[in-house]
């Protein structure tokens, strides 16, 4: 597992290094888009009811994948491993809600992190921000879970922590794929 994980690691730095370099050659043309890679569907039915968002929370999980164009999936996933969709949920470093959103970045974005409602957007606004900054989903997850400056700093993620937790996202995004 360790193995793969690095291996995904790997990939997504050349992959974002190439996207850099492309991007740079045609900066003055069009900005570079972040893409969220194709989820593989092998050993998943195409059953749309295996979200398992709690439905006090649905609406504010589906109107954060519409504002965000992200995929309902991820977003189920990132809650199901941030919180285990428990909205008093709170960090060892203060994050708060389903989502974990740090109570200064739910503020940057002029939104609150005590809020269930709130606190999904605020998560989701901010997966995106990471998205379009780093080009690669599993670089944009394990910012996340680390913060940006020190996946910038080394490229990828900075301890095994991280690898776990990206690992574990991508997996139970992968389980939910088709979910809405």
């Amino acid at each position: 597992m360790r193995r793969r994980l690095t291996a995904l690691f790997i990939v997504a730095a050349l992959s974002a290094a190439g996207a850099a370099a492309v991007a740079g050659a045609h900066s003055d043309k069009a900005q570079a888009i972040a893409r969220i890679p194709a989820i593989p569907v092998a050993h998943v039915s195409a059953r749309t009811d295996r979200c398992p968002i709690p439905a006090r929370f649905r609406g504010a999980f589906v109107a954060a994948a519409n504002d965000t164009n992200l995929p309902l999936a991820l977003l189920t996933a990132v809650a199901q491993v941030e919180s285990r969709f428990q909205p008093t949920a709170t960090s060892s470093a203060g994050a708060h809600g389903l989502l974990q959103v740090m109570p200064t970045t739910a503020a940057e974005l002029n939104l609150t992190a005590d809020d269930p409602t709130t606190n999904v957007l605020a998560g989701a606004r901010y997966l995106k921000r990471l998205l379009d900054r780093f080009g690669s989903t599993d670089l944009a997850l394990a910012a996340y879970n680390a913060g940006p400056t020190a996946v910038a700093k080394l490229g990828g993620a900075p301890n095994t922590e991280t690898l776990t937790y990206v690992g574990n996202v991508d997996e139970i995004w992968r389980l939910l794929h088709g979910c809405s």
